[in-house]
């Protein structure tokens, strides 16, 4: 996955580039849950001085990606379900309002990149999960810059993060169906077509709680990656 495209990685500060090239290799399972890293390694790999390594560790932390225990070292985080849901909750409470809203508001350019977008993810799906976790993105991105919401939807992005994850997952199973995420954006995307708003409600409903339903697959499957937490334990 690109969170940084390659013609923008010129722009960025070498704090910036740090920090989104350690993300993008957390996101995508490159660096699995529960991996040590170190400054040292990293800011080795990456050419750069142990500074900008550090202050990218402090803001990964605060995004919950790594665990930094003094004396200890540093690890990836595990997989929170309780944020897990959290960020599905806030998605899902957005995004059947962006749909609805989409169903009166959806200008034709628009309504051109979804389909372009759906193309490719049909090309896409049974060939590179990381390509295919992209082009997800994009489609519910383009629904909240069709309806004019471009700040709604970065703010969403900033504590989406463990959702993410979870969704990035889902797509390395080998026990799930993956065709059935682009069927659903098909529909939504007909259902949009057609100004049927209440329907379009209901399959973005559906859509986001598919982790609801699967996660348990995911438990099963990769045990390792989640963190063991009680409920009162996560409130206190």
């Amino acid at each position: 996955m690109k969170i940084v495209k390659d013609n923008e990685l010129g722009k960025l500060s070498i704090r910036d580039y740090v920090y989104l090239s350690l993300k993008e290799r957390i996101l995508s399972l490159e660096l699995e849950p529960n991996t040590k890293i170190s400054e040292k390694e990293i800011a080795e790999a990456l050419e750069v001085s142990r500074t900008p390594v550090r202050e990218a560790f402090l803001k990964l932390s605060e995004e919950g990606l790594l665990e930094i225990v003094p004396q200890s070292g540093t690890t990836v985080s595990k997989i929170d379900l309780y944020l897990v849901e959290e960020g599905r909750f806030v998605r899902e409470k957005l995004e059947t309002a962006i749909v609805s809203e989409a169903c009166v508001s959806f200008s034709m350019p628009f309504f051109v990149q979804l389909e372009s977008n759906l193309t490719l993810q049909e090309i896409s799906i049974k060939k590179d999960y990381t390509r295919m976790f992209e082009l997800d993105e994009e489609f519910h991105k383009i629904l909240f810059y069709g309806c004019g919401k471009t700040r709604t939807w970065e703010i969403t992005q900033q504590m989406n993060t463990q959702f993410k994850r979870l969704r990035i997952l889902r797509l390395l199973s080998t026990e799930l169906d993956w065709d059935i995420i682009v069927l659903q954006h098909r529909e939504i995307h007909r259902l949009i077509s057609n100004g049927r708003a209440k329907e379009a409600e209901k399959v973005m409903k559906e859509h986001l709680q598919l982790v609801d339903f699967e996660k348990e697959t995911l438990l099963k499957q990769y045990p390792h990656y989640f963190k063991k937490l009680s409920l009162h334990n996560h409130l206190t």
